[in-house]
This record gives C-alpha cells, structure tokens and sequence, in this order.
C-alpha cells in the first residue's frame, strides 16, 4: 500500500523543533570543536533491522534543513518493506552537517519505523478477512500527525486526529449524560448531518438500545471477548460499522477479526512499538 508523502511544509516544524531541541543554546559544540568546517564525507542511512519503513522523508527533512547544500539522495521510500544491511538514503556533502541532523534524522526513522513494522504485523493477522486495523488518539504529545502516517505506512487505517474531527461518545460522555438514549437523541437533534457518530458499548444489551434508538454510524465494542464479538456481529446484521477495541494484543488479532467486525483498533500500534533499529555509517 502506498501514501503520497505529506508536503514538506506541514512536516517542517516538527522537525525544526526537534533539530532546535537537540543543537540547545550553542549548537553542536562537539562536531565545531573537532571537525574542520571544509571536511566533506558520504554517509549512509542503513537498516540494521528487518521491517516496513516510515520516516525516511522526515529524516531528509532533517539533514535539509542543517544545511541546504547536501545532497540527500533516498535508495527506499517510506511504506517499503526492508531488511537488515539495506541501504535506506546517501548523504553526500560537510561532515559537520551530517553529524549534526544524525540524531534527529535516526530518532524520527527509528521511531516511525517501528510503529510501521508493528502495524504491518497486526494487519498480517487479519489475512483472508475484510477488518482492517486502525489506530487511536494514544500517541506522542506532538507527533501524532507523523506517528498515524507511519500507521498508514505500514497497512494501517487511522482513526480520528483529534476532538474535532467527529463525535466520539465514551462511557464517560453516557455517564455524565444520563445514557445511551440521551446521548443518541442528542446527537439527533445537535449534530451537523456532515459529522459521524460513534459511540462505545461494553455489553450486548447496550448495543441493542443503539440499534433501537438509532443515530450512531459507528459502534465501538469495548474489551468484549471473543463470543461476545462473534454475537454482536450477528445482532448487528450489517446496519451499523463495528470497531472491537480494549485488550487488542496481537495474538488475539486473527481470531477478532474472524468473528466479522469492521476494524479493530488498539493503542499498542504507537504508544507500544520498538524502535526499528537504523544507523548511519560514514
């Protein structure tokens, strides 16, 4: 599955405060003391792991914005699988550049590539069925742009961005509201016919009082077991799209999705994955 990269515009500021946050008051005062200015290498970008690729375009971002003279040349695009030894991008130009973005460049590709491999093995599981995976709001303060494109990079489909892009109805919403019934009457009278609405259940008989009262497209199953999936399904009967979510480990996967839900989400895809080990050699 391919995406078409995010224009550099919308990435640049997430990579300057990260550059800003590693060179502090003084910049690289290793690299000036010992480096002469008009020494000039070739470095390359090399996965030391087997895994899916995200973050590359970040990480060219990232020596760019150092210093616009080097030249950034990609050997794989973000969404590729890769292997151990495979050599990701070249950068040819100062050496005292490229040592500069290196932890900045490997931070965003490491970490952007883990939540991409871990995606990819989630999506694995659902082989043979029409569930998708999807992410969640579960992601680092300040990159969830990045971290859900990895998501996308590695098979994945994203849930909402943020508060704003739908209505999302959670236990505490029906709490503090009085119930299913008056959330979903609500929602009738209230919401933009534009928005969808989802709302979570955690037991069966909740998700008949949705279905009798209408007004939600989507229905969240909150840390159901098995059967209990395999019968909300049936109950279901394809009227409304249904997300099982809570507890989603990965070898749980295949059988969820077996019972015939539409997605399943879990949080684990960015605030649990390993960083992809990618180095860079001179």
């Amino acid at each position: 599955m391919t995406h078409a990269p995010l224009p550099d515009l919308i990435l640049e500021p997430l990579v300057r405060a990260a550059l800003m946050e590693d060179l502090g008051t003084y910049g690289d005062i290793t690299t000036r003391t010992v480096i002469p200015a008009d020494t000039h290498y070739t470095a390359r970008l090399n996965a030391r792991a087997d895994g899916v690729l995200s973050g590359l375009q970040i990480a060219a971002l990232a020596f760019r914005l150092i210093d616009p003279d080097l030249k950034v040349t990609a050997h794989k695009s973000d969404g590729d699988s890769i292997a151990s030894g495979d050599v990701l991008m070249q950068i040819e130009g100062r050496a005292a550049s490229i040592l500069s973005a290196e932890r900045v460049a490997l931070n965003f590709a490491g970490r952007l590539s883990g939540i991409a491999t871990l995606t990819a093995d989630f999506v694995a599981q659902t082989k043979g069925t029409a569930t998708r995976i999807t992410c969640t709001r579960k992601t680092t303060p300040g990159l969830r742009l990045v971290e859900k494109q990895a998501v996308l990079h590695g098979g994945g489909f994203n849930h909402r961005f943020s508060l704003s892009d739908a209505i999302m109805i959670k236990d505490n919403h029906i709490a503090a509201a009085g119930g299913i019934r008056s959330v979903l009457q609500a929602v009738k009278v209230q919401a933009s016919h534009m928005v969808r609405t989802e709302i979570e259940v955690d037991r069966l008989d909740q998700l008949q009082e949705v279905l009798d009262e209408g007004g939600a497209d989507v229905v969240l199953l909150d840390n159901m077991d098995t059967p209990a999936l395999r019968d909300a399904v049936k109950m279901n009967a394809g009227r409304l799209i249904l997300e099982a979510s809570g507890n989603m480990r990965i070898d749980r996967i295949a059988e969820v999705a077996a019972t015939g839900v539409d997605y399943i989400s879990s949080g684990a895809l960015t605030h649990s994955a390993k960083t992809l080990d990618i180095g860079l050699d001179f």
